[in-house]
């Protein structure tokens, strides 16, 4: 059992412990969004990705497990996440004033170049097509109206 316990290690056991609160947490989420009501807008986006959450949690628990050699350390220093949550802190309360489909664009071009990406029309177009199918699936999906800027409905009921 020592042995065991030497192979495994203190990261792999982290890891594996992180991995049981996100999928404990996904589905305590998805039990309270049940127990609110099981009405199909409700549930819509809730009980796929809480599915989708917990298998995937599942495969990685058991990759990590079977894993022999221990894992590998990053060398990503924690302040280099501060500039990528501060441009999706500001992604998240430009919604408002921006709206979902603008925001969006001008949140994946900004977190894109930050990452590196040089190239201004692949950086562009990737940005303006992510934002133009997020709102769309997030129009379509969701049951109440979504703040826009460039995309509208029209009064037959379609996207402009």
């Amino acid at each position: 059992m020592h042995q065991h316990r030497e192979i495994i290690g203190t990261r792999r056991m982290a890891d594996l412990a992180v991995l049981l609160v996100l999928a404990s947490m996904a589905a305590l989420y998805c039990y309270d969004a049940v127990t609110a009501s099981t009405h199909i807008y409700n549930l819509i986006l809730v009980l796929p990705l809480t599915i989708l959450v917990i298998t995937t949690c599942v495969i990685q628990f058991f990759l990590t497990l079977r894993a022999k050699t221990p894992p590998t350390r990053q060398n990503a220093e924690p302040a280099n996440a501060w500039p990528a949550m501060l441009l999706f802190a500001t992604y998240v309360l430009s919604l408002n004033w921006l709206g979902f489909d603008v925001g969006t664009c001008l949140f994946t071009a900004a977190f894109l170049y930050q990452q590196g990406e040089r190239r201004w029309l692949w950086l562009i177009g990737y940005a303006v097509a992510f934002a133009l199918l997020v709102t769309v699936f997030f129009r379509e999906m969701l049951p109440y109206p979504m703040p826009t800027l460039v995309i509208g409905r029209n009064p037959a009921g379609g996207l402009l």
